[in-house]
């Protein structure tokens, strides 16, 4: 293990850190090249001996490295997949060390476009290169050679962390025994890029955006931010998930008002989802890890043939999807299933019955736990860590 690693205190609360890319800096797919950097980290359970028991968890857009804590540093709620990961759970810290990174262009400790230039004493703001999947990968890679593991035992996430692991697979096939991508596809639909582009339209129209340069200003785009989220998370739910929740039901009132205050339970929630966000979110991250998903096209480098992504892999893989999921349809999962059964590759297919909607991943939903289980415990009883 390298001796760059050191558990510190980032803005109030612990973190791992390591400083990657100091001797040669990291190439990024927009031509330049960074280093050094610092990536933050969180790990639960040990690692085995033989560093074989590996299982790097990636994160989504607005997800972080607090996978499985008991509270969040700033939010205070329970780490976003405390049902999925801890001591006799599917994710099992109790025969797993299970790691989990921000990513690159992150606001939660690794480098991003808030942290300082040491080229200006500043920050970055938008003077920090745009960054891809890739480049979130690549990160990642040097995380898990500082941290001595060859080989990982599995890669998993959902939603943007099924992009990464999707990319896991393809660059570094002998790096990973078994790969769980979740609610994901293998490149980012022009409807995604539409609404990633009227959130980040949203926050570059704040006044307080200032050209990406607010913290000189002393202020955040909160206003931008917030209806940016608030756009965002209709797309995670179903129309089924948000007419269960609320219907029309008013907020706090018996009649209508007339008038553009919150009538409706559904206004409300949205509004609070946006004000919350803010507060543990940077603004300029929201449009680079936006533009990073957008980017996202694993057969690109293929000419446009996903299955030579995968060619001569050994890797095991799980795809799930969720029935009611129109961010990221079963269809765009299937693509992914239809190239690796092109190459012959180990590959298992669910789709998990839910009307959740995208969100379904982060939620409490039996089968696809007890899927995401059985593909694990069959994997471990093949790797020997059974």
């Amino acid at each position: 293990m390298n001796s760059g690693a050191t558990d510190t205190v980032t803005n109030n609360w612990p973190s791992r850190r390591v400083t990657l890319g100091a001797e040669t800096p990291m190439p990024l797919d927009c031509g330049v090249a960074i280093g050094p950097f610092t990536v933050a980290y969180q790990t639960y359970g040990s690692l085995n001996a033989d560093r074989s028991n590996a299982i790097l968890i990636t994160h989504a857009l607005t997800g972080d490295q607090y996978v499985a804590d008991e509270a969040h540093p700033v939010s205070g709620r329970p780490g976003w997949w405390n049902m999925l990961v801890g001591p006799g759970l599917p994710i099992d810290t109790d025969r797993f060390f299970v790691i989990c990174a921000n990513v690159l262009g992150g606001c939660l400790g690794t480098t991003g476009p808030k942290d300082i230039d040491p080229n200006t004493g500043k920050p970055y703001g938008l003077s920090f290169p745009v960054i891809t999947i890739g480049d979130m990968v690549r990160a990642q890679k040097m995380l898990i050679d500082h941290l001595g593991i060859e080989q990982l035992f599995l890669v998993t996430g959902g939603s943007m962390g099924a992009m990464q692991a999707l990319e896991w697979a393809a660059r570094y096939p002998d790096a990973v025994f078994a790969a769980a991508p979740i609610a994901g596809a293998a490149r980012h639909s022009a409807q995604n890029i539409a609404f990633h582009e009227v959130g980040r339209q949203a926050i570059m129209a704040d006044p307080d955006w200032h050209g990406g340069d607010y913290f000189s200003h002393n202020v955040v785009p909160s206003r931008g931010l917030s209806v940016a989220r608030m756009a965002a998370h209709i797309t995670y739910l179903s129309e089924a998930a948000l007419h269960r929740k609320f219907g029309r039901r008013l907020q706090n009132r018996d009649a209508l008002t007339y008038g553009f205050d919150a009538d409706f339970q559904v206004e409300s929630y949205l509004r609070h989802q946006g004000s919350t966000f803010v507060d543990r979110f940077d603004a300029n991250s929201y449009l680079y890890i936006t533009r990073a998903m957008d980017y996202f096209d694993l057969a690109a480098e293929h000419d446009g043939n996903l299955a030579a992504a995968f060619a001569g892999t050994k890797t095991r893989f799980c795809i799930v999807s969720f029935s009611s999921d129109w961010l990221f349809p079963t269809s765009e999962n299937r693509d992914i299933v239809h190239a690796l059964n092109a190459v012959a590759a180990s590959v298992s297919f669910v789709e998990v019955d839910s009307d959740k909607g995208h969100d379904a991943f982060l939620l409490d939903e039996p089968g696809f736990f007890e899927v995401l289980a059985g593909f694990i415990n069959g994997c471990a009883k093949h790797r020997g860590l059974a």
